[in-house]
């Protein structure tokens, strides 16, 4: 079961909204090359704001997605994209519905 997740609140400096929005796109194909991240999402919460979640079955893949490729490139473009650090909150799952592919 999918106890484990990450939500990660990101501000976009002030003319960059659309090129954070495409790095986000671009970072689902990184998400379905990591086969201990089942649930990811990029989202726009309002025009230059922004978060990322996602969720694992276990800590393992908490530590996996933390040490990889969308991590790295998160934080190699945040003094450039991002208003403040990435702001990377756990959060435990209490609930879940799926269609049963997760």
């Amino acid at each position: 079961m999918i106890k484990h997740s990450l939500y990660v609140r990101l501000e976009a400096k002030p003319g960059k909204e659309e090129e954070v929005a495409a790095f986000l796109q671009a970072g689902l194909s990184m998400a379905r090359e990591e086969a201990t991240t089942p649930i990811w999402f990029a989202l726009r919460l309002a025009p230059g704001t922004f978060a990322v979640f996602d969720a694992f079955h276990d800590q393992q893949g908490v530590d996996n997605h933390l040490g990889g490729p969308i991590a790295k490139a998160l934080m190699a473009k945040a003094d450039e994209l991002f208003a403040q650090p990435p702001s990377i909150q756990r959060v435990e799952v209490l609930g879940l519905k799926n269609d049963g592919s997760t």
